[in-house]
């Protein structure tokens, strides 16, 4: 299914990591009814308010990229908060698009939806086999609940709804607070003040044994919109890059890229997470999509983007 290129799209979340890079791509597709609102403008936690804007401005598609996330450090201290404000906004935005009657809506999940010990690489059947990583439970349950909302939808009343799951994300207007982003961003962070001070070295936290997989933003903007035109299950996909690479050696690709020459020093008393989380993207490759940007080349894009900041 083409999309027509005066659709009306809601790009919830529209400022973020995620969300700009698919309106980027939106743009660069020659879309041009992109619906996007801030904070200000749009309260997603409010439910009437997500109701008001659904009957004013009436969007065709809707992708929902919008949610409260972090790392490790931010699900550890904030799990009220990244559980109640994630379930209430993917609700208000999912139930207000079956009652305004939105063609199609993409929900966009999270690898942190795996149980922490499944097999690699995760298969979507791994789904509820067994413990999540405790460290970030409490946004996985939401996002857990908001796919099988997007299924609930699809079976009773017969809507479009589909759930794709990234594995970690990166690139530009990333999160780079130290106390909230996640991993890549803030080795970029580190590194660079280090870089600037002049400091003899840089403390990374845990082992840096564990494997992570990394996906550059654009790249999952593409697969969006591929997903809303080639894509219409129930069962959520996989969106991944297709290999991992061990945070140490994140770390010091990191740490080239910036051009840091000091030491790395690991503090083994922090933890380190799931051992591994790489997605089976098999099921999405086979439909004939694949990403473009390599690790080395998306570091360096990104580091450009933190240069740009104030």
């Amino acid at each position: 299914m083409k999309l027509a290129q005066d659709a009306r799209i809601y790009v919830a979340g529209h400022r973020g990591l995620v969300g700009s890079a698919i309106w980027r791509e939106l743009e660069r597709q020659g879309f041009k009814n992109l619906i996007g609102h801030t904070r200000k403008e749009l309260d997603l936690l409010d439910t009437a308010a997500v109701k008001k804007f659904y009957a004013s401005e009436k969007p065709e598609y809707v992708i929902d990229a919008a949610a409260k996330v972090g790392g490790i450090l931010a699900n550890d201290t904030q799990p009220a908060e990244f559980l109640f404000q994630n379930l209430q906004i993917q609700t208000n935005l999912i139930h207000g698009a079956w009652q305004a009657g939105v063609k199609k809506l993409l929900f966009l999940g999270s690898s942190c939806i795996y149980p922490k010990l499944a097999p690699q690489p995760l298969k979507e059947e791994y789904l509820l086999t067994g413990p999540l990583e405790p460290t970030n439970e409490w946004y996985a349950v939401a996002k857990i609940a908001g796919i099988k909302l997007c299924a609930a939808y699809r079976r009773q009343y017969g809507c479009h709804f589909i759930s794709a799951m990234p594995t970690n994300m990166y690139g530009p207007n990333d999160n780079y607070d130290l106390k909230s982003s996640h991993v890549l961003p803030a080795l970029i962070r580190k590194f660079h003040e280090a870089k600037i001070s002049r400091a003899t070295s840089v403390t990374c936290w845990g082992t840096g044994h564990p494997l992570r997989e990394f996906l550059y933003s654009d790249d999952l903007a593409r697969a969006c919109v591929f997903l809303l035109e080639n894509y219409d299950e129930e069962n959520f996909i996989n969106v991944g890059y297709g290999n991992d690479i061990s945070i140490r050696e994140l770390a010091e690709t990191v740490q080239r890229v910036v051009g840091f020459e000091g030491k790395i020093v690991w503090d083994t008393t922090k933890p380190d997470g799931t051992p591994r989380k790489l997605m089976d993207s098999s099921r999405l490759f086979a439909l004939g999509w694949r990403p473009k940007i390599d690790l080395d080349v998306g570091i360096k894009l990104a580091y450009a983007d933190f240069l740009k900041r104030p």
